[in-house]
């Protein structure tokens, strides 16, 4: 959770409290909606969606509406045509706390509101070296680290996303191949709001003089005791043995034979050594610069939210 250093940062919330913001925003969601919306291993019902994102897509519009309208006042002291900005919001945190499918959700959800129609979603792992150059660097096991990413190409992106290009491309990333799908990207075409989700968002380094998060209008923070989101990627783990790593393709195929006990000792291998290193080290020390930080429960149950002071 925020360090208690922090908490003046913040306004903080109990799950009632935050879910009471929702004020009147309908819920636009269905159950079959959400169904395609849950990551693996993901259990997130609509009472989840109702307590959680509505009252923050309800904040969210109105932070759009206002930088909107502050784009306005600017064109008219300089006498121009207000130009179109996509509005960032980046979503951060550890392996398997469920960012992507919060990104999912607040895309389907933001993108039921009048004012802001295109919303575009982008991972950062198309960001990711290839591996070829991950194994020719030797930090193949730190994929997923900070080294691990084309930095200067997704600033190169987000800047080309603020200009208002009309078109502006991203890699592609497989994640039954585990790695870069070549010659295949995604293109972005002047969003209202682009959701840029992953481990690092929020990193910050000593030597960069520019960083990600520079482009971000808003930035959330998914958090956990670390004992539960170890658990919950041991599970995903098992969920995955049984499906993706079936597929003859997968990077992950042989793991696919492991018995109970054999795939249990190798997940926390895992954890111990690529992905609770990456959180301690890298991703936590990111989440008291978020604008927003959710904490999940063991049940994976919003318990609490902060929201930084303007």
């Amino acid at each position: 959770m925020i360090d208690a250093i922090d908490v003046d940062r913040y306004l903080r919330f109990g799950r009632d409290e935050w879910a009471e913001l929702r004020a009147q925003t309908p819920l636009t969601l269905h159950e079959r909606d959400l169904e395609a919306l849950r990551g693996i291993n993901d259990r997130i019902d609509l009472e989840e969606v109702v307590a959680v994102y509505l009252p923050l897509t309800r904040l969210l519009n109105l932070y759009v509406s206002a930088t909107q309208n502050l784009h306005r006042v600017s064109a008219t002291f300089l006498g121009t045509i207000a130009p179109k900005v996509p509005y960032i919001i980046g979503v951060a945190g550890s392996v398997a706390v469920g960012k992507s499918t919060s990104a999912r959700i607040l895309q389907a959800l933001l993108t039921r509101w009048p004012e802001h129609p295109r919303v575009e979603l982008i991972t950062t792992d198309g960001f990711l070296h290839p591996n070829r150059v991950l194994e020719e660097r030797g930090i193949m096991d730190r994929k997923g680290f900070p080294e691990s990413y084309d930095t200067r190409r997704l600033i190169e992106f987000l800047r080309a996303i603020k200009a208002g290009q009309s078109e502006v491309a991203a890699p592609l990333y497989s994640h039954v191949v585990y790695d870069i799908v070549d010659d295949e990207q995604q293109v972005v075409r002047q969003p209202d709001i682009l959701i840029l989700e992953g481990l690092n968002v929020l990193q910050v380094g000593t030597e960069a003089t520019e960083f990600v998060s520079d482009y971000f209008d808003f930035s959330i923070y998914l958090d956990a005791d670390e004992d539960d989101i170890e658990n919950w990627f041991i599970q995903r783990f098992f969920a995955l043995r049984a499906t993706v790593f079936q597929n003859p393709d997968s990077f992950f195929r042989h793991f696919a034979a492991l018995s109970d006990d054999e795939a249990e000792t190798m997940a926390r291998e895992i954890w111990r050594e690529i992905n609770g290193k990456n959180l301690q080290a890298n991703i936590a020390p990111t989440r008291s610069r978020a604008s927003l930080v959710i904490h999940k429960g063991s049940d994976h149950r919003m318990k609490e939210v902060h929201l930084r002071r303007l």
